[in-house]
C-alpha cells in the first residue's frame, strides 16, 4: 500500500476542514469497515494535547466511534493504529459471542495494535507507542482475576508482549 499517497489524500482533507471524510477515507483504504459499525462522530470532550478515540454503544447494536477534531494533527501511524484498535471493539461487541468484560476487551484491542493478527494491513507504531500501548495491555491483564479463565486464555498474548516490550530500546522519547 502506498502511504505517501493516502496522506496526500488526508493532507486535503485536512486543509478543507473534512476530518470526519478523512476518517472514512482511512476506513475505506484499509478495508476496516464491518456492517455493524455505524458511523464516525466528534467528541465533545476534547483535549487537543490527547488523542482519544471510543466506540460508543449498546453491546449487541451498531456502533459509533467518537474521534476529535485534530485526530490527523497526530503521527499518521498512530491514527491508523487508533481507529483499528476502535474496529476491533465494533467486532468484539457486534459479533457474537460478544466479548462482555472490558479488560478483555482493551487486552485483545491493544494486542491488535502491537502484532496486527486482525489487521495485517496496519503499519507499525514507534517503539515509543509499542511500548506504551504493549504496557497498557498488560495493565488490562493484570486487571483479570489473578490466575483466573480470562489470564489463562490470555497467557501466551501477555508474554508476547512482555517479550515485545523488553526487546525494545531501553531509553524511548516522546514521539
Amino acid at each position: 500500500m502506498d502511504f505517501s499517497q493516502i496522506k496526500l489524500h488526508l493532507d486535503a482533507y485536512k486543509d478543507n476542514h473534512q476530518i470526519l471524510d478523512a476518517a472514512y477515507f482511512l476506513v475505506r483504504s484499509f478495508h476496516l469497515a464491518n456492517d455493524d459499525w455505524g458511523q464516525f462522530d466528534f467528541r465533545k470532550d476534547e483535549n487537543k494535547e490527547l488523542i482519544v478515540l471510543t466506540t460508543e454503544g449498546e453491546i449487541g447494536e451498531p456502533q459509533k466511534i467518537m474521534i476529535p477534531n485534530n485526530l490527523f494533527d497526530f503521527d499518521f501511524n498512530l491514527v491508523i493504529n487508533l481507529i483499528a484498535h476502535e474496529m476491533v471493539h465494533i467486532r468484539q461487541k457486534t459479533h457474537q459471542p460478544f466479548v462482555e468484560d472490558k479488560n478483555e476487551r482493551e487486552f485483545q484491542a491493544h494486542y491488535e495494535m502491537l502484532f496486527h493478527q486482525i489487521y495485517p494491513q496496519i503499519p507499525e507504531m514507534s517503539d515509543f507507542h509499542k511500548k506504551w500501548f504493549g504496557e497498557r495491555a498488560i495493565t488490562y491483564y493484570n486487571r483479570m482475576e489473578i490466575g483466573g479463565e480470562l489470564q489463562q486464555k490470555y497467557s501466551q498474548q501477555k508474554t508476547e508482549i512482555d517479550e515485545l516490550i523488553n526487546n525494545l530500546p531501553q531509553q524511548l522519547s516522546t514521539q
